[in-house]
C-alpha cells in the first residue's frame, strides 16, 4: 500500500548519510582478504566481457550492429551494455541475500532494515562508475566521442537504481523467509543475461515479431538500450521510446509498492528467522 511505500522512501532519505558510510564499509570488507583488494571488482567483469566477446564476437564473426545510422563493431556494442548488466546482476544477487546474511548485525543495530538492500546496491554502484568511466574512455579512443546524449546516462542510472531497489525489497524479504529462493533468483538472472539484449541484438528476431515485442518489454532491455543510445549518441531514447518509458515506470512503481508492502509487513518478524 501507499503508506508503506512512502515510509520506505522517507527512511532512505533520512538515512542517506548512513547508506553512504555503510556502502563504503561494505566495499572494503568484501575485498579485505585479497592481495589486489578492490581491483578484483574491475578485473572480474573485464575478464567476463572478454570471454563473451571472444565467444560471440570472434568465433561467430559478428557483423557490425547498426544503431540509428551508425555501424558499431560488436565489441563496442557489447561494451556499452555489459557493465550495466554486471551492475544489475550483482546488485540483485547481493540485494536478495542482503537481509538474511545480516540478521545478527541487525539485532544489535538501530536503523531501518529497508536501508540494507540500498547500501548493498550503492556499494556496487561505485564499481559501476569506475567500469563506466573505463568504457567511456575506450569508446572515445575508438572514435565514439562524448555527445550531448550522455546527459541521458544520469536518467538511466537513476532508473536502474529504482528498478533494482524495488526488486531487492521483494527478493530480500522472500529469501529471508525461504532461503532457497536465492538459488532460484540466480538461475533466473543467468537466463535473463541471454534474453535482455546484452549479448546479441534482439532485432535478430525480427522474423518472430510477437516474441520480439514481448522481449522488448523487459525492463533490463530498456535500460541497456538506453545506455547504448547515450554512449553512441543515437537518440534521446527515453523520449523517442516514450511507450517503453511509461511501461518501465509503471512496472517499477508496481514492484516498489509490492516490495515495500511485503518488507514493512514482515520486517518485525525477520529476527525470528535467525
Amino acid at each position: 500500500n501507499m503508506k508503506s511505500a512512502l515510509n520506505v522512501i522517507k527512511e532512505q532519505f533520512d538515512n542517506f548519510y548512513l547508506i553512504r558510510r555503510l556502502s563504503f564499509y561494505e566495499l572494503k570488507s568484501k575485498n579485505k582478504n585479497n592481495y589486489l583488494g578492490m581491483s578484483w571488482e574491475i578485473i572480474n567483469p573485464s575478464i567476463q566481457l572478454l570471454i563473451y566477446w571472444f565467444v560471440f564476437g570472434t568465433i561467430r564473426e559478428r557483423a557490425p550492429i547498426v544503431m540509428g545510422d551508425i555501424e558499431i563493431p560488436f565489441f563496442y556494442w557489447l561494451l556499452a551494455g555489459f557493465f550495466l548488466w554486471i551492475f544489475v546482476y550483482q546488485s540483485m544477487i547481493q540485494g536478495s541475500k542482503s537481509i538474511y546474511t545480516r540478521l545478527r548485525m541487525l539485532s544489535k543495530m538501530n536503523f531501518p532494515m529497508s536501508v540494507i538492500p540500498n547500501f548493498v546496491i550503492f556499494s556496487n554502484f561505485y564499481i559501476h562508475l569506475v567500469l563506466l568511466s573505463i568504457s567511456i574512455l575506450l569508446l572515445n579512443i575508438s572514435g565514439f566521442y562524448i555527445t550531448i546524449y550522455y546527459f541521458q546516462l544520469l536518467y538511466f542510472i537513476f532508473s536502474t537504481f529504482c528498478l533494482v531497489y524495488s526488486i531487492s525489497l521483494i527478493t530480500s524479504t522472500i529469501s529471508t523467509l525461504i532461503r532457497d529462493f536465492h538459488m532460484f533468483l540466480n538461475s533466473v538472472l543467468r537466463m535473463l543475461l541471454y534474453l535482455s539484449g546484452v549479448l546479441w541484438p534482439i532485432t535478430l528476431l525480427s522474423d518472430f515479431p510477437k516474441i520480439m515485442q514481448i522481449m522488448m518489454l523487459n525492463p533490463i532491455y530498456y535500460l541497456i538500450e538506453g545506455y547504448r543510445a547515450s554512449l553512441f549518441g543515437t537518440e534521446w531514447y527515453f523520449i523517442t521510446q516514450w511507450q517503453y518509458t511509461l511501461i518501465f515506470w509503471g512496472l517499477v512503481i508496481v514492484l516498489f509498492l509490492i516490495g515495500s508492502t511485503l518488507h514493512v509487513k514482515f520486517r518485525r518478524h525477520f529476527i525470528d528467522y535467525l
